[in-house]
Formats: C-alpha cells, structure tokens, sequence
C-alpha cells in the first residue's frame, strides 16, 4: 500500500499546503498551518475499494410544493430570524463573542420547546453537567424536560441519539470541541470540525430532527474553523453584542429557508435573555435631544424598521493629519461624505478630527444612513442641534446628490409612531405615504441640506 502524503492544512481558512510554512497563503495568518492525518473522516483513504455507484431518480422542476415543517419555539425574536421556527432535519450554526449569551439563549429556546412536549437533547463538550443545570435554575428552566449529555466523541454521541427516541432538538455546544475516531487530528483542528459538523449534519438529514451547533468566533469575528461548514449548514446566525450595553443582536447571514436580513433583539437580564419588541425605544432610550451634532436614522433590518441615534463629534485638530474615528458604521463611507461636503458643500473639515458613534453600540450596514451622519456631521460642525423630532435617511451620491432607498413608507410610519412628526428624506422616494400627522421634506442634494443647517444657524445669530 503506497504511503499517504502529509498535508498541511490551515486552522484559520482551511487551505491544504504540501509543505509547511509560517505564513498561510490564503488567508495571510501567521502560525495557523498544521500537519493533520486527512485519511479517515469524510475522504477516501487510499486503500478503500471503489464501488459502482448507482443511479438516482430524476424529476422535473413542477410539481406540488409544501412548506418546510418547522418547530416554533414561541420566542417571538428567535423565531423572526429563523424565518418561523426551527425547520426539521435542517442544520444551524450559531456564532458569536464568548459570553455573549449564546448558550443562555438556546438554553431557553431548550426549555420552550421542552414545555410544548418536544424532545429536546443538550450535548455540550465545554461545561459539565451540574454547570448546565446551574443556568437553567438561574433561568427559570430546571423543571423542563430537557435530556443533558456533557460528551465529544461524536460516535458516542450519535449511539446516544440513535438509542432514544427520535429527537425535535439538539445542541451541540460547540462544534469546535467535537472528535471523532475517524480522524487522527487533534480536536479543534480544521479536519476534526469538518467531520463532527457533516456527522451531526448527516444526523439531521437522516432523522429530520433540528440541530443547532454552536461555533467559536476568531477576534475578527468570524467563525472559527473551516468556511466550508458555513457552506455545508442551512443557516448561519450571528449573535451579536457589547458588553458595555445590556441588548444583543441575533442576527443572520444565511438561511435556506427564510429571509437573511432580519435581526431579532435581546436584553440580557439577571434572568437571561428578553425579547425587545421595539428596538427603536432601546436604541433611542438615552437621546439628548438638545446636543449638537446628533441626528436620528431611520433604518430598515430586514422586514424591521428600526430608529437609532448617530452622534458626530467635530473639534479642530491639533495635529497635521486629523482623526477619523468609526464606531458602528463603515469607515471608508465616512470618508466619502467628508469628501462630498468638501467637495460639493463646501464644509471644510479637512483640519478636523472627526469622530462619528452610532448609540447604543448598534451596527449600521445600509448607504440610507449617509444624510443622517451628513446631518450630525455638519450639525457638530455648526454648533447647532437638530431638529429633535425629525428623521433623516438617504443615500448620498459623489455628485452630492441624495438618491431614493426602498422602505420609505415603513420608515415613516415607524418615525411616526415613536413621536417624530418630520424627516428629511431623498426627492423622488417612491410610496411617500399621504399622512396628516407628518411633515416630510425632500431634498435632491446634499448641498441643500447644509444650506438649511447654515441658515438655521444664521438665524440663531440673529436672535442673540
């Protein structure tokens, strides 16, 4: 039998190298490139006999379609992002920062779904069993009926499965402590991971139950290990937060079965985890409405509406190259509408350290939000506070022209449900909703905006 060839593969992106090297090149990481035994697991080794496939059924594209059979947890937040529930005999991978709240949410997702007569199995490979009950005393979930296994093996832990009945749910936390006899690498290694995650996955497929694998995050917050399980899972959510603030954010990247633009929000509490069903009032729960350089964006989360604060800060600089600090929206963007308003506008904030924070610790991934942060920008650059029932969202252009974004209506009527009787929005904006409560003002430049501010500004001079 000819001798396999080693291979080395990267811990961080997956990449199989012939030899080793200090540096991967696919991803660029130093040191993360391991010599990993790749003949067991999931690959063929090389002495296996082949053996003739066999044909499969072929069918056409019509045909009756039936609605994937999902599994309500009853956690309303939970159930938004999934897009209705757990489907059964689907796969879910669940990131996120250590602490975060990801095993006290799907302890409670656990003990829902137990008290609606589901069989649910926690398996978990980083805390003993008395840890676990621990936190389901501490959240209300003990008297549930909720099967707990503290196990790694995989083999082990399909015999267990395959043994009871078959289940609604299982957890597996984490997928990164998985090892199976079938792979001679260390646990945590980009070989073993693979394999636990298509052994559960095949699991899943073969008995239709739900299982939900939880992963580890890397400090770029991506999930640790190979991105071929990102592909190989149905879906693939983010849970999201800051350890300074109380809320967290579920949010998901990839869904089979549902839309991948929702969130659903969280407190995290001494009792766990709380739904937020109007994260606009969280968001907007600390606003001083009399500061300058503070403007509020009506953005959209997939089907949500959400409204949260954008806080600029304008100060001349002392140093030759100003600052441009970001926290919660894209650098490279507030760099595009500094430039538009130098260019365009003519605010010079070229000796200025800009700082810009979206409240809340909130992320802002939409261009709707470049008038709201134009707004604050030249609001702290004026010494003038906004408006503090108005609403700004639109998408700012290199010509400094502010282009229409989709939801205009919902934006609207949330803006109008949370008290805001005016906004500041693109010319042209489809389904501008006809209401007699608000007043909305359209501008089909950027330049326009800051002659407003400017003239508001003037007018106060004018008073004192």
């Amino acid at each position: 039998m000819a001798r396999s060839k080693p291979q080395f593969i990267c811990q961080n992106c997956g990449t199989v190298h012939t030899r080793w090297a200090g540096k991967c090149d696919g991803c660029g990481e130093w040191n993360t490139i391991v010599e990993e035994d790749t003949t067991g697991g999931i690959a063929s080794g090389p002495g296996k006999p082949r053996t003739k496939g066999k044909p499969v059924a072929l069918t056409s594209l019509s045909g009756d379609i039936e609605d994937a059979p999902r599994i309500e947890t009853g956690i309303a937040e939970l159930d938004r992002v999934t897009g209705g529930g757990f489907v059964r005999g689907s796969a879910l991978l669940v990131g996120g920062d250590p602490g975060i709240g990801k095993s006290t949410l799907l302890m409670q997702a656990a003990a829902a779904l137990a008290r609606k007569s589901h069989k649910v199995i926690y398996v978990s490979g980083e805390e003993a069993v008395a840890q676990i009950r621990l936190r389901a005393q501490r959240l209300g979930a003990a008297d549930t009926d909720v099967k707990l296994a503290a196990e790694t093996n995989v083999e082990d832990i399909l015999a267990t499965m395959t043994k009871e009945k078959r289940p609604d749910l299982v957890i597996i936390d984490s997928i990164q402590t998985l090892w199976s006899d079938m792979a001679e690498s260390a646990p945590g290694t980009v070989t073993q991971v693979r394999t636990g995650a298509q052994a559960m996955i095949r699991f899943a497929k073969k008995t239709g139950a739900a299982v939900v694998l939880v992963g580890h995050v890397t400090k770029e917050g991506q999930i640790a290990g190979p991105r071929v399980v990102e592909h190989m899972v149905d879906a693939v959510l983010y849970f999201e937060g800051d350890r300074g603030h109380h809320y967290r954010i579920l949010r998901t990247v990839k869904n089979r079965f549902g839309p991948t633009d929702e969130i659903g929000v969280f407190e995290m509490s001494s009792k766990g985890l709380r739904e937020v069903a109007n994260p606009s009032e969280l968001f907007l729960g600390e606003r001083n409405e009399k500061a300058p350089g503070a403007s509020v964006f009506a953005g959209m989360e997939g089907t949500r509406p959400v409204l949260v604060e954008v806080q600029a800060l304008v100060a001349p600089s002392p140093l030759g190259t100003p600052r441009r600090a970001v926290v919660g929206w894209d650098s490279a963007r507030l760099s595009m509408i500094i430039a538009v308003l130098e260019a365009h506008c003519g605010v010079r904030l070229g000796q200025h350290d800009v700082y810009l924070n979206v409240a809340g610790g909130y992320r802002i991934s939409e261009p709707a939000a470049d008038l709201a942060v134009a707004s604050a920008l030249v609001s702290s650059l004026a010494g003038l506070a906004l408006a503090a029932d108005c609403v700004y969202f639109g998408e700012i252009s290199l010509s400094g022209a502010v282009r229409p974004v989709a939801h205009t209506a919902q934006r609207l009527k949330e803006a109008e449900k949370l008290g805001f009787g005016h906004a500041v929005l693109p010319k042209g904006s489809a389904d501008l909703p006809k209401s007699a409560n608000g007043s909305w003002k359209t501008v089909d430049a950027l330049a326009d905006l800051v002659v407003e501010i400017a003239g508001s500004r003037a007018k106060l001079d004018e008073g004192e």
